[in-house]
């Protein structure tokens, strides 16, 4: 059976000549839920942009068996959900079915199909009856969730989250951390919400300085308060 996340030796480095990733290597099982932690500068959201090929850099990757390449990156993309931090970058249409149904239209399949993938994705988040609704003028809680859903419609087998809380009011993050809870995906989430990595994620990979620093159980990391320190980080 393939990782779901197979990174090995990647390294990356900007134009500007920036070394944002050193020999990073990292797999992640199917059904995993892994946070993903460090200071800001890490290459916690380059990683994550190697994963559909929005970036490529020197190494290997490979998500759900296949290779991070020209052939596979429209496969890749179908089966990797990404979500931005700023769901103002993945809502562009004028209504929230329009945004849900861009990914399955693209993918080409039939009216009904994609019609159905729009409702069920909208369900899956809470918001079924927002169809109609305009995205820009959404809080902050209900645009994560429609760029979620926007993932969801093409039915993933891999989310990817970049900061998924950040600012977010209580309520929205204690609903959005529940929804996350619920979703039967493996997952990858980069955050600096140590609470929710607590609540959430058996599995903790601290990145910092382009490198994987240390891998392992959540609550055993998270009781080093050295090493936390060492890597920015505080429990709370």
């Amino acid at each position: 059976m393939h990782h779901s996340i197979e990174v090995e030796n990647l390294s990356f480095t900007y134009p500007d000549g920036r070394q944002a990733l050193r020999d990073v290597t990292l797999c992640i099982q199917p059904d995993e839920k892994v946070a993903l932690v460090g200071p800001n500068g890490a290459g916690k959201s380059t990683l994550l942009l190697h994963l559909n090929g929005i970036l490529r850099g020197e190494g290997r990757v490979k998500v759900c068996g296949l290779e991070v390449n020209d052939r596979n990156v429209k496969h890749i993309r179908a089966r990797v959900g990404m979500v931005f931090q700023s769901p103002d970058d993945q809502l562009f249409s004028p209504r929230v079915y329009d945004d849900v149904a861009f990914g399955p239209l693209y993918m080409g399949l039939p009216v009904d199909e994609v019609d159905a993938r729009v409702h069920d994705a909208l369900e899956a988040v809470g918001m079924g009856g927002y169809e109609e609704r305009t995205s820009h003028h959404l809080s902050v809680g209900e645009k994560k969730r429609i760029a979620i859903a926007t993932v969801l419609s093409m039915k993933p087998e891999v989310l990817v989250l970049d900061e998924p809380t950040a600012g977010l009011d209580p309520r929205a993050r204690r609903s959005l951390i529940q929804l996350l809870r619920e979703l039967p995906l493996t997952m990858l989430v980069s955050t600096h919400d140590m609470r929710m990595v607590e609540e959430l994620f058996p599995r903790m990979v601290i990145m910092d300085e382009g490198r994987v620093v240390v891998d392992g159980p959540t609550g055993q990391l998270m009781s080093d308060e050295k090493l936390l320190e060492a890597h920015g980080l505080e429990r709370y």
